[in-house]
C-alpha cells in the first residue's frame, strides 16, 4: 500500500508512445486540467514530432509508489507544459530539468504550479522569471447563440481558404506574441483535411472570423485558435464562430468542449461567457529569460 512516506521520482521518457502508455492512464483521468498536454501528445502522435519543430520533444514523469502523479512535456522551441504539482514537487522537477541540462525557455501550466515553478527555478538558477500570460479555462455548458447575432453563417473551411487560414495563423500566433510557430501553409493544410476549422462569413459569402478545434481525446475537444482580424473586430464575428465551432465539437460527440481566454482582455472573457462558457482554473505563462541547459 503506497503511503504519504513514498518516494517521488521523475523518470525521463524517450518519445511520445512511451510517454503515453506511462502517463496516458493518468492525463486521461482529469481531461480538463490536463487538457494541453493530452492535445499536444495527440498531435504528436498523429502528425509526428516534427510537426513542432526539428528538435525532439522531452517527456517525463513523476512516479511514486509505481503510480504516475505528474508529468511534463516541451516541444522545442515551445515553453515546458506541466501537470498540476505541489510547490515541492515543483523543486524536484526543476532540480531533475537542471541536472539532465534541459533547455527550458518558460512554463506553462495551472497558476498555483507555474508560479511554483518559477520560484523553484529562480532559487536553483538565480534567473528571474517574466510573466508572459495568465489565461482562464472554460468548460461550456448550455450553448446559446451570441445576442446580438451578426448577419451571415458559419461554414467549414477548406481547400478555397487555404491561403486565407495560413495567413489569420500567422497574424494570429504574430498578435499573442509567440516564437517559433508552426510552418502557416501546413498549419492550414492539416486543418483543412481534418476539418477542424468554422468560418464566419458575411451574407455575401465574405470569411471575416475563424475558430479552429482541437482533436477529441478523452472525450474533450479545446476550442482554438479564435481570430478576427484586426479591422473586422466589435462585431459579434469572433462569438458567432465560437459558437459555431462549439455546436461543431457537440455534434461530433464531445463530452466536455473547452477553451481558453487571455485573462487581460475582459472582452474574450465577457464573449465566451455570453456565448455559454463557465470558469474552470486559472493558467500562468512564465517566460526564463536566457535559460539554457
Amino acid at each position: 500500500m503506497e503511503t504519504s512516506s513514498a518516494p517521488s521520482t521523475w523518470h525521463p521518457l524517450p518519445d511520445v508512445h512511451a510517454f503515453l502508455d506511462r502517463a496516458g492512464g493518468f492525463l486521461r483521468s482529469r481531461p480538463a486540467p490536463h487538457t494541453v498536454p493530452l492535445t499536444v501528445t495527440e498531435q504528436l502522435r498523429t502528425w509526428g514530432a516534427g510537426v513542432y519543430g526539428e528538435d525532439a520533444p522531452v517527456f517525463g514523469v513523476l512516479e511514486r509508489g509505481g503510480e504516475v502523479r505528474a508529468a511534463y512535456l516541451r516541444t522545442p522551441p515551445y515553453r515546458l507544459i506541466v501537470t498540476p504539482l505541489t510547490p515541492e514537487e515543483a523543486g524536484s522537477l526543476v532540480a531533475h530539468l537542471v541536472t539532465a541540462g534541459h533547455e527550458v525557455p518558460g512554463v506553462n501550466a495551472d497558476s498555483d504550479t507555474a508560479t511554483a515553478f518559477a520560484a523553484a527555478w529562480r532559487a536553483r538558477t538565480g534567473i528571474e522569471p517574466r510573466l508572459h500570460e495568465r489565461m482562464r479555462l472554460y468548460r461550456l455548458g448550455e450553448l446559446r447563440r451570441p445576442e446580438p447575432a451578426p448577419r451571415g453563417r458559419g461554414r467549414l473551411a477548406d481547400e478555397r481558404d487555404r491561403e486565407l487560414l495560413a495567413r489569420w495563423y500567422a497574424e494570429f500566433v504574430r498578435d499573442i506574441g509567440e516564437s517559433g510557430a508552426q510552418d502557416p501553409a501546413a498549419w492550414a493544410d492539416r486543418h483543412i483535411t481534418e476539418r477542424r476549422i468554422t468560418l464566419w462569413e458575411t451574407p455575401d459569402g465574405v470569411p471575416v472570423s475563424m475558430a479552429g478545434v482541437t482533436a477529441r481525446v478523452a472525450g474533450q475537444l479545446r476550442i482554438g485558435p479564435v481570430y478576427t482580424p484586426a479591422g473586422l473586430r466589435g462585431r459579434g464575428y469572433a462569438g458567432a464562430a465560437t459558437a459555431g465551432a462549439s455546436l461543431a465539437a457537440l455534434t461530433a460527440g464531445a463530452e466536455e468542449v473547452l477553451l481558453f481566454a487571455d485573462l487581460a482582455n475582459p472582452t474574450s472573457n465577457g464573449l465566451y461567457q455570453r456565448v455559454g462558457y463557465r470558469p474552470v482554473t486559472d493558467f500562468a505563462v512564465y517566460d526564463l529569460p536566457g535559460a539554457g541547459g
